[in-house]
């Protein structure tokens, strides 16, 4: 299956269990972080909004949702347990793991292609002028390259401007080809590959249940691109963790995982993306606030990837939402029923 992402839509969230059964199940006993809410703590949030909450869930078709409030788990629903494919989400995970290796001068931001000797044999190879994207611009999405890409979606490949037509750095277009020579710039100047980079620095310090590198696939096609996509399975569980080091600033109890100045940097908007949100280090912002039938002051931040996958954060209300569906297993969201309506209830549910 090819990679997808939902350009047009505002950030959102879900997640099948009884009602009496949805609420303090443990993420998991490997951390203090992320243990089940306290009667005190879930004194906080309305039980029967969060019902409401519940009940259009269940109609909407995903997997899983899973709510984590001040590092708390509020609600899991549905199976939050099974490694499920990240789709899109995957391009987070890589900019969280870049963190590290520009803090320390392995790899620079302002490092060209050229210099890095990045091109893609598949004719036509790279121009002398595309050679002149840096690591930041393809971070960005802002790379002015524009050549076929491995796990390319038919819209991507129909709305890919043609090669040549934008200076590196002068244009945002969602582009595959960026994300996956990411991926072979991160192996070649750190000696580890993502998967490698990703359990080692970010699965084993943040206790990750369900993540083994048997749940990682390079998805390669040569005929196409010589860089390689780089896709992972997670659980929902597996997936907050991930949003909870973001919302904690790359800290996760006493350890630093990544530097907080790379967690703001990457979190900060640079380009337009339509509907009211930015595009940062492979993050979607929210810029304008999120018009849900009403207009919320938060600022939230997301990884995403086609079908419904979900990590949002957000900062002003200490939250982390995350939503999975398993397209491989036949689940998929219903048409009649919204993301953006399923956060406004979650929202509301919150006692302020």
């Amino acid at each position: 299956m090819r990679d997808h992402t939902m350009l047009g839509l505002p950030l959102l969230l879900l997640g099948c269990v009884e009602p009496s059964q949805k609420n303090q199940i443990p993420i998991g006993e490997t951390s203090d972080l992320l243990s089940p809410a306290s009667e005190e703590h879930l004194s906080r949030w309305s039980s029967e909004a969060l019902e409401t909450a519940h009940d259009y869930w269940e109609q909407l078709g995903s997997t899983a949702l899973v709510v984590v409030h001040e590092g708390y788990v509020i609600a899991e629903w549905g199976d939050v347990t099974t490694p499920i494919q990240c789709h899109s989400v995957r391009k987070s995970f890589l900019s969280a793991l870049y963190g590290a290796p520009v803090a320390d001068g392995t790899i620079r931001l302002d490092a060209t292609l050229a210099e890095l000797g990045i091109d893609d044999s598949v004719a036509p190879s790279l121009s002398d002028a595309e050679k002149q994207a840096t690591v930041e611009q393809l971070l960005m999405s802002r790379s002015g390259v524009y050549h076929p890409a491995a796990y390319e979606t038919e819209s991507m490949e129909a709305n890919r401007p043609e090669r040549e037509s934008h200076d590196p750095g002068t244009h945002w277009y969602y582009n595959n080809w960026d994300f996956n020579a990411l991926g072979t710039i991160f192996h070649n100047e750190t000696g580890r590959t993502v998967f490698e980079a990703f359990y080692e620095d970010i699965a084993i310090p943040t206790g990750m249940q369900h993540f083994t590198l048997e749940n990682t696939e390079f998805v390669y096609e040569s005929d196409i691109s010589d860089h390689p996509a780089y896709t992972f399975q997670l659980s929902a569980r597996d997936r907050a963790r991930f949003g909870q080091l973001f919302l904690d600033d790359g800290q996760w109890g006493n350890e630093r995982l990544i530097g907080n100045d790379w967690i703001e940097r990457s979190t900060t908007s640079y380009s337009d993306a339509g509907s009211g949100v930015g595009y940062g280090y492979m993050w979607w912002i929210a810029v304008d606030g999120w018009h849900l039938g009403s207009r919320f002051e938060e600022r939230p931040y997301s990884a995403r990837g086609y079908g419904g996958q979900y990590i949002v954060v957000v900062p002003e209300r200490d939250l982390v939402i995350v939503q999975s569906v398993n397209l491989g297993g036949g689940d998929e969201m219903h048409p009649d029923f919204r993301f953006q309506d399923l956060f406004a209830l979650l929202l509301e549910a919150e006692i302020r």
